[in-house]
């Protein structure tokens, strides 16, 4: 077999690829929480493709499903058509997902990617209440179009647009200055006070953990408070479930221990199940104003995403599942607060909720470097935070206990070997 050079994407892709900067190999296989390079050499992934294989790669039941569907010539796509893979979705994800939660949505499908469902949200805010102004939070991430875009506290990202982000206010997300700031008593003053500037919004949007911000995890009380705010003003709250979403924080939806009921969800990544690109907004009912084709989109017809989510949906059928993710969240937690605790020196912090946790340093550059050990012996892992302070653990859902201590081991190793660097003294 012939080798492929890296070469070829430093010549012919776009400077703008960056994971394959951060995970410099050839790829050529993955299954469950491993993959496997050109050479053979074993990875555990302990990134998951940044939250979009809840699942892990290529599920035998999902894989079996679609190869069976494709077989046999199933539609592959068919815009917003009715189709019969659709239908067993919608049905399904009512039976299994909403109505054991009491949940009332009406979905929609409105493309295949993360930024299309905050798209569709942003949008039918400001349809059905009249107002133009969203309000985001410090260091959430909400995608790379527009709309998401100017909800987005990343500056590196914002830039990126070329042009001014509008009509949206930033306001201070859970203990973004510190633990004892009020940061909602702060927000109310502002939406109280007829002279702050800030005009009462069509939406708030929020992650319950931000992701790519730095695993940041809002507390229930200011989640319920926030829901309660938006009650109090007539302002539609929006939750970006996205990453957070289908297990990743322990139980489907991030928002259910809040005990919170969002009046838009956002969700894409692993609701497809095996990585297939699929994205759904969960909209109340009163609030689905749209007329027909006013929000549209060449691929929100992905038959063959229907499929596997479809299949992905039997992990929730009992309550077996979600208990074996939050006992294996308990193991992970564990770690990382022992990994805090063996070494004060790297001054760190565990954050996080679930299979969406990491530690956070003080220690500039600490993270990167612990992100390129691990990886140089065997594991995937990226950072996150506005600079790269944290180094996260997302594992599939359903790794076993030897992989996740393989995974600890190597994160404690890779630590070890960064700590004893003649860069880090004096920092």
């Amino acid at each position: 077999m012939t080798k492929t050079d890296m070469k070829v994407f430093e010549k012919l892709e776009s400077e703008v690829r960056s994971y394959c900067r951060s995970f410099p190999t050839v790829f050529t296989k993955a299954k469950g929480y491993k993959m496997w390079n050109e050479e053979g050499k074993e990875y555990i992934d302990f990134f998951s493709g940044a939250g979009a294989l809840n699942y892990g790669h290529n599920d035998p039941v999902m894989k079996s499903k679609l190869v069976d569907y494709i077989l046999n010539d199933g539609v592959t796509h068919s815009l917003d058509m009715a189709t019969a893979p659709k239908a067993e979705f919608l049905e399904t994800f009512n039976e299994v997902i909403l109505k054991p939660r009491n949940l009332d949505y009406k979905v929609m499908f409105p493309g295949p990617t993360g930024t299309n469902t905050v798209e569709s949200a942003l949008k039918l805010a400001r349809k059905v209440t009249g107002r133009t102004d969203i309000i985001s939070f410090t260091n959430g991430f909400h995608g790379m179009t527009i709309g998401a875009l100017s909800v987005t506290g990343n500056s590196f990202k914002r830039k990126g647009a070329g042009i001014p982000l509008q009509n949206v206010v930033t306001m201070p997300y859970d203990s973004f200055v510190n633990d004892d700031l009020d940061t909602l008593e702060y927000l109310e003053r502002f939406l109280e006070d007829s002279g702050s500037g800030v005009a009462i919004p069509a939406a708030m949007i929020l992650e319950t953990v931000q992701g790519e911000g730095g695993i940041n995890a809002a507390r229930f009380e200011w989640l319920q408070r926030i829901e309660s705010i938006c009650k109090r003003w007539g302002i539609l709250l929006i939750v970006d479930d996205v990453q957070a979403g289908v297990g990743r924080t322990g139980t489907f939806f991030s928002f259910e221990k809040a005990g919170i009921i969002p009046d838009i969800v956002c969700m894409s990544k692993s609701i497809g199940g095996y990585g297939t690109p699929l994205a759904i907004t969960l909209i109340r009912p009163e609030l689905d104003i749209w007329d027909p084709g006013e929000h549209n989109g060449t691929f929100r017809g992905n038959n063959h995403a229907f499929i596997t989510a479809t299949a992905a949906l039997d992990y929730w059928k009992d309550e077996t599942f979600e208990k074996s993710i939050q006992e294996k969240s308990e193991r992970i937690y564990k770690f990382l607060e022992d990994i805090v605790a063996k070494y004060p020196e790297i001054k760190g912090e565990v954050r996080g909720r679930g299979f969406m946790v990491g530690v956070a340093s003080e220690i500039e550059g600490l993270a990167s470097r612990v992100s390129a050990e691990a990886f140089e012996r065997g594991l995937i892992m990226e950072t996150a935070g506005p600079n790269d302070e944290v180094f996260k653990l997302f594992p599939a859902l359903t790794i076993d206990e030897s992989g996740l201590e393989k995974g600890f081991e190597i994160i404690e190793n890779s630590l070890k070997a960064v700590l004893g660097t003649k860069e880090l003294v004096g920092n």
